[in-house]
């Protein structure tokens, strides 16, 4: 089963959605940073999706107290 995803409270930089997309995906969350900083390089709404994801996704704290 894969992992939840959510903003984790710990090992975040920013807002920690790169890192709870690491941990989604089973990669680490430098690679994911790395990945999202060369994607902003190309054309695209790459800084848009994250600011949505930053407000979309619920905090690990929310998610655990939901289930």
């Amino acid at each position: 089963m894969a992992a939840p995803l959510v903003r984790p409270r710990h090992d975040k930089k920013i807002a920690g959605v790169c890192a709870g997309l690491a941990r989604r995906f089973g990669t680490t969350p430098t690679t994911m940073r790395v990945l999202f900083v060369v994607s902003c390089l190309l054309p695209g709404p790459q800084c848009l999706l994250y600011l949505a994801l930053w407000f979309l996704l619920p905090a690990e704290d929310a998610y655990r107290e939901a289930w």
